[in-house]
């Protein structure tokens, strides 16, 4: 069976479906003696006969219930190939929502353009905002897709993960803390910290690292964005904790250090997350597909060399 040919395969699924060589030939608007031909070349590729025919009367042989199973399956995924074909065409054009929590903007902005660079016909708006105020764009519609951390669960969601997040304590390159090793949590409380706004999801990991070291941070000053943290954390006004993938600028050029601390970096995950409700855009499936193929070496190639493990 192997010369068999899918147009073939499409003739012998129909006259299966009809048990009707004149109906099959109706349905595909070819001659009968057209599906006839077919179906002799594909029984002469197999060896055996996959219909009797008496008289009028068409059913399938032992052979050709055995081979309508395998003729069905190789059809469908045919179907699925072509399907995808024509969404990756369509995905030239349209209008793509990506809603992002503000620490995924610092590598999924050039995600984007490389997205944008290979779909130049695709219009993006991008939606930011910490992690509480993105559960609420997915609630209200707002965004095809949600680059997060930790998804929801008060939303009935689909929740992709596409690469690790890891989050370490940092410091100003001065600190008496940035040249120790092996620093506990309790080392870390005698310290201010600066930290974000509540309802951020880096918040939420710091409370939850710190409760499980039953340690109470003193909690100096708030802020409502990565870049502000960074430039009070370069003052010296505290310690910080923050996404790896937020200060590869400042470390590339010593502008910051990050603190050895034990039990980090504290590992997270990226996930591309949308509503169940939500039918995906071609443009939406497209870049969907890419940042999960993509994300991981990316990031690991961006920021991998910044990561010490413990």
């Amino acid at each position: 069976m192997k010369n068999a040919t899918f147009r073939q395969l499409r003739v012998f699924n129909e006259v299966a479906r009809q048990l009707s060589f004149v109906r099959a030939a109706e349905n595909l608007h070819l001659t009968p003696p057209a599906v006839t031909m077919q179906i002799k070349e594909l029984e002469s590729q197999i060896g055996m006969p996959l219909f009797d025919r008496s008289g009028k009367k068409v059913s399938l042989t032992t052979t050709g219930e055995y081979m309508v199973v395998y003729a069905r399956k190789i059809l469908a995924l045919l179907k699925d190939a072509e399907d995808a074909s024509a969404r990756l065409q369509r995905a030239e054009i349209g209008l793509l929502t990506v809603g992002m929590v503000s620490t995924a903007k610092y590598f999924m902005m050039r995600m984007l353009s490389d997205f944008r660079a290979r779909h130049a016909g695709v219009d993006i708006r991008v939606c930011t905002g910490n992690r509480e105020q993105l559960i609420k764009m997915l609630q209200n519609n707002e965004v095809d897709i949600a680059v997060m951390g930790q998804p929801p669960s008060e939303l009935q969601t689909r929740a992709e993960p596409f690469a690790a997040h890891p989050l370490v304590f940092v410091a100003a390159c001065d600190h008496p803390l940035a040249q120790r090793e092996q620093l506990s949590a309790n080392d870390l409380q005698p310290y201010e910290f600066i930290v974000r706004e509540q309802g951020s999801g880096t918040r939420a990991a710091m409370h939850k690292f710190f409760t499980a070291h039953r340690v109470e941070p003193r909690l100096q000053m708030q802020v409502n964005s990565n870049e502000t943290l960074k430039q009070a954390v370069m003052a010296g006004l505290g310690l910080g904790f923050v996404s790896l993938h937020t200060i590869g600028s400042e470390l590339d050029h010593g502008e910051i250090a990050i603190l050895d601390v034990q039990s980090t970096p504290v590992f997270r995950v990226w996930n591309m997350v949308h509503t169940l409700s939500k039918v995906l855009s071609p443009a939406a499936e497209a870049f969907r597909y890419e940042i999960l193929e993509q994300g991981e070496q990316f990031l690991a190639k961006k920021f991998g060399r910044h990561l010490v493990l413990p």
